[in-house]
C-alpha cells in the first residue's frame, strides 16, 4: 500500500484502500495521518498511484517495499527517473540492510521496519514535509 500526503486538502473524499507487504489487515496509516490533520489517501498499488495522476500534488509517499505488481523500490526509481522527486517514506516487513541502504541513496527519507509505533511513522512524515 502506497500512502500520500497532498501538499493541501481538497474537496474530494479520501479513500483507503487494502494492500500491504505482510498480507495482515490493511494500515491505518491514511486514518493515522488524517487524524493529526493531514490529508492522505492510500492506493492498492505502485500503479494506482502511479495511473492517479497525483505525484505533482503529493508532499509525501508511504510506501511498502512489497506490493502488488510493482515494488516500492521500483516504483522509487520510475519517480526518479521521471525527475518526480517525492519525500519518500518506506515501510515493510521483509527489509534488510543492503535493501535499506538502496532505498536510501535512492533520496528515500526514512526506512521503517515493520512492527513500529504510529508516532515513529508520524514524525517520519513531519520530517519529510519540512524537507
Amino acid at each position: 500500500m502506497e500512502t500520500f500526503v497532498r501538499e493541501e486538502p481538497d474537496d474530494e473524499e479520501d479513500e483507503q484502500d487494502e494492500g500491504d507487504d505482510d498480507n495482515e489487515e490493511d494500515d491505518d496509516d491514511g486514518y493515522s495521518l488524517k487524524a493529526i490533520g493531514l490529508p492522505a489517501q492510500a492506493f492498492a498499488s505502485a500503479e494506482e498511484f502511479l495511473n492517479s495522476g497525483q505525484q505533482h500534488q503529493t508532499a509525501c509517499l508511504i510506501a511498502d517495499i512489497r506490493m502488488p505488481g510493482m515494488s516500492g523500490l521500483e516504483l522509487q526509481a520510475r519517480l526518479n527517473a521521471e525527475h518526480c522527486r517525492i519525500p519518500t517514506i518506506f515501510i515493510t516487513a521483509h527489509g534488510d540492510t543492503k535493501m535499506r541502504m538502496q532505498a536510501l541513496r535512492a533520496g528515500a527519507v526514512e526506512f521503517l521496519a515493520k512492527p513500529f509505533e504510529d508516532e515513529a511513522l508520524l514524525e517520519s512524515v513531519r520530517a519529510a514535509l519540512e524537507s
